[in-house]
């Protein structure tokens, strides 16, 4: 499908817009004399003790002429030190001197302030819709467009395109009937674990103990992905219940992100201890829950429950 004439003055209108919401198209970047492009370069260089001149041209995608006399202009102000690369001289590499790393400290100090100002400026629904929205567009330009960053090491993963909130209306339905549906399509399980999970949710809402008990819907681009709740076993242990991530975001880090809110949450109220129970089934889940420190305690004799053999574990963690 050809991409119209509207849709070409829609983004263009929409990278005005938000431009000069954070405030680039001044002549300085956060009330300092430095542009974005040379703020973006004096961050970059902070990354690491030394980067290559060229991966860092070919990283911004830069004009070699243009960045060498930006470089040259922040040797002169005392900021970066360049020198030939040990390994190979026919490179040039570029670094930050004490006075550069004050000066991004200072930019990276007022951008954090500024950010963080629009976003308490938002009620808390609207800043969601916000983040999930900036995710969204990240996930959907995806390779089309550079990062704008060198390469990061493998062991380094983006941002997820998800955020963590607290409940609201619908939730708990939405809870009730993706359990239902997606243990049933996965597990052959019958409509008793729903059941199950309707009366769960019913006496998290009728014996909601505020500050020991909480739970957490998972969304990226205003669809719910996932969810979990940590609720009150007794004064000192507290229990992780009805963790489900929908199939098309797992592996993108929300089951991770669900259990550590309950793990944070759980130690944060003043637990001694945090325990679950799952199947063998969950053999996914096992491995996020071993990651989290959880260990496997107790395992059941099989009993026939939910319309089959379910062989159930109990797991905990010391908090």
């Amino acid at each position: 499908m050809a991409v119209s004439t509207a849709d070409v003055a829609a983004v263009r209108s929409f990278n005005r817009f938000y431009t000069a919401v954070i405030g680039v198209l001044g002549e300085g970047l956060v009330r300092t004399p430095y542009s974005l492009t040379e703020a973006r370069v004096i961050f970059e260089l902070a990354q690491r003790d030394d980067t290559e001149v060229l991966a860092l041209r070919r990283a911004l995608d830069l004009d070699p002429g243009y960045l060498s006399r930006m470089l040259a202009r922040f040797e002169r102000d005392g900021l970066v030190r360049r020198e030939r690369s040990a390994g190979d001289a026919r490179r040039q590499v570029a670094r930050l001197t004490a006075r550069g790393r004050e000066v991004f400290a200072m930019l990276d100090e007022r951008s954090v302030a500024e950010i963080r100002a629009l976003l308490e400026s938002l009620p808390e629904p609207g800043r969601d819709r916000l983040l999930a929205s900036m995710r969204s567009i990240r996930g959907a330009l995806g390779g089309a467009v550079r990062d704008g960053a060198p390469p990061a090491p493998r062991a380094a993963r983006p941002d997820a395109p998800f955020t963590l909130r607290g409940l609201r209306p619908g939730d708990l339905g939405w809870i009730v009937e993706r359990n239902g549906v997606l243990y049933d399509a996965e597990c052959g399980w019958d409509r008793t674990y729903e059941a199950l999970v309707a009366g769960v949710v019913a006496g998290y809402v009728e014996n909601h103990v505020p500050g020991r008990e909480d739970a957490w819907i998972a969304e990226a681009g205003g669809e719910r992905i996932g969810g979990v709740f940590c609720v009150r076993r007794d004064d000192t242990v507290a229990q992780l219940r009805l963790l489900h991530v929908e199939p098309g975001a797992r592996g993108t880090g929300v089951g991770a992100a669900l259990v550590d809110a309950c793990v944070r949450f759980a130690a944060g109220a003043g637990y001694k201890e945090i325990m679950l129970w799952t199947t063998a089934l969950q053999r996914p889940a096992h491995r996020l829950y071993e990651r989290a420190g959880f260990e496997l305690e107790v395992e059941e004799p099989p009993v026939r429950r939910f319309g089959g053999e379910i062989h159930g574990q109990y797991w905990r963690k010391r908090l």
